[in-house]
């Protein structure tokens, strides 16, 4: 199997990375390691361990930033299997020999995707990284990776494995568009790709104050609302159903905002009673009681607090509401 490997400048990380790749129970693998323009002596360690191990294959990518390098890195890969890998975090030594059992038991038109667990050098890891490792554990313990996917990333960067064949018909990192983890999720979502859960841990995720996600413009709104409005519209958006909207807190203004350069004639849903019957944008807010006047409605809910969205799906669920087919969450 291929691992590709973007690197810029982990100098403090990557050793401990590539220890941990060359501490795999599975031992065919290649590492294709690409190095982005580092300043400091990322090139020089991966040139280090190259030279003492032969399936560690270095590429300079000639255009900078993850995605180029990405990019880059793709047709050097020789393996029948794909997956990929960050230079700042760290391998459990079963990892790569779990996924590619899991993957021989299905085959092309799989997906084999895992949990994850953050970890830090020092302090605590924050909390909103504690809840999305178990959120993403509990999708991939249920196989709810397409029912959750505008939610967010269902399966991130580093944790999968696919045919080089299906990920070449999906076109994956083709499109230059951050994140590049979910856009690719959507692109399984899209080619039909069947994804298979692992419930165990199969990456370590650092964090620390210099991950991109953290300082790269493109990551900081991480609602990605552009991203799965363009997706929902052209894979699930169904015209001959009324679309309703749910929910008229910060978040569900500012999808508001957006939706409307996608469709005009939305039924805006609160359960603010403060808000009903009110105009936001030009759009009355009904209560959630109007869905029943509906004939099979598409319903996108878009509320923060995590106990609310637990009592509206109880509440869809009750209408007769399935998801997929009739509701999404987008947070």
């Amino acid at each position: 199997m291929s691992i590709i490997m973007a690197a810029k400048n982990t100098e403090p990380f990557i050793s401990s990375c590539l220890d941990s790749i060359q501490a795999q129970t599975y031992t065919n693998w290649e590492l294709i390691a690409v190095n982005d323009h580092s300043t400091d002596r990322t090139a020089d360690i991966l040139k280090e361990y190259a030279k003492k191990d032969s399936r560690i294959k270095i590429i300079n990518s000639k255009r900078e930033k993850l995605i180029p390098a990405l990019k880059e890195g793709v047709p050097h890969c020789t393996g029948e299997l794909l997956n990929r890998m960050d230079s700042d975090d760290r391998m459990p030594k079963y990892k790569l020999e779990v996924l590619v059992n899991e993957w021989m038991k299905y085959g092309k038109g799989h997906v084999i995707a895992g949990g994850t667990k953050h970890f830090v050098e020092s302090g605590e890891v924050g909390g909103g990284f504690l809840r999305y490792d178990a959120w993403l554990n509990e999708v991939a313990k249920n196989g709810r990776h397409y029912e959750e996917i505008y939610r967010e990333c269902v399966i991130p960067s580093h944790c999968w494995i696919i045919h080089k064949d299906d990920f070449d018909r999906v076109k994956g990192f083709q499109p230059e568009v951050y994140p590049e983890d979910y856009d690719l999720c959507f692109r399984f979502y899209k080619n039909n790709l069947k994804i298979i859960g692992i419930d165990r841990v199969l990456h370590y995720w650092r964090d620390h104050s210099i991950r991109i996600s953290r300082t790269w413009d493109e990551y900081k709104d991480n609602r990605y609302f552009e991203m799965k409005l363009r997706y929902f519209f052209e894979l699930d958006r169904d015209h001959r159903r009324p679309l309703v909207l749910w929910g008229a807190g910060r978040n569900g203004k500012d999808f508001a905002l957006q939706l409307s350069d996608y469709e005009g004639d939305v039924i805006w849903i609160t359960d603010n009673p403060k808000k009903v019957g009110k105009d936001i944008y030009g759009i009355r807010l009904h209560s959630s009681d109007h869905i029943s006047q509906l004939i099979n409605p598409q319903i996108i809910v878009v509320v923060a607090s995590p106990s609310d969205q637990v009592q509206i799906r109880n509440k869809l669920d009750c209408m007769g509401k399935k998801p997929i087919t009739d509701y999404w969450f987008f947070n």
